[in-house]
């Protein structure tokens, strides 16, 4: 199954300039990844580039139906301090995600980095939007490459 999962990890922040350029990137390295044989992706549910590749994944269910989109979200109550445009985009994302789970119940000190280390735990492969060397991307980052897991990173060209 790992080898048929690609988990995504972001930072929150993308440059407004930059994310038409992001957006394309992660549509091209999710294909590439669906043209050998990956079915199943999974996204934190973040605000930022865990909400774009979200987003690209299900547009390319259109084109690649037998895709899946795996949230694993880090509590509950995520969204607690979100706007609510911000709220609404997440909502329409949990309605139409092929599965959503939750690693934690309620907000804890570590639930984000236990969401991370679940993502990576259960792919063989990353996509990330990587800036910068510090924060939970990067940990994530750093923990998918110890693992030896093959990474896409789509800040680069």
């Amino acid at each position: 199954m790992r080898e048929r999962t690609c988990f995504f990890t972001g930072h929150r922040e993308i440059p407004e300039k930059d994310y038409e350029t992001i957006r394309r990137r992660t549509t091209t390295a999710v294909e590439s990844l669906i043209q050998k044989g990956v079915v199943y992706f999974g996204a934190g549910g973040a605000l930022g580039f865990d909400t774009l590749a979200a987003q690209v994944v299900l547009d390319l269910k259109r084109k690649y139906p037998q895709i899946k989109l795996i949230l694993i979200l880090p509590c509950w109550d995520q969204d607690r301090l979100w706007s609510n445009a911000d709220k609404r985009v997440y909502a329409n994302i949990k309605a139409q995600a092929d599965k959503v789970v939750y690693t934690s119940e309620q907000y804890t000190k570590g639930c984000m980095h236990k969401r991370n280390r679940h993502l990576v735990d259960n792919s063989g492969y990353g996509i990330c939007y990587l800036t910068k060397e510090e924060g939970g991307t990067f940990y994530t980052v750093n923990y998918a490459k110890s693992a030896n897991l093959p990474l896409i990173n789509v800040a680069n060209e």
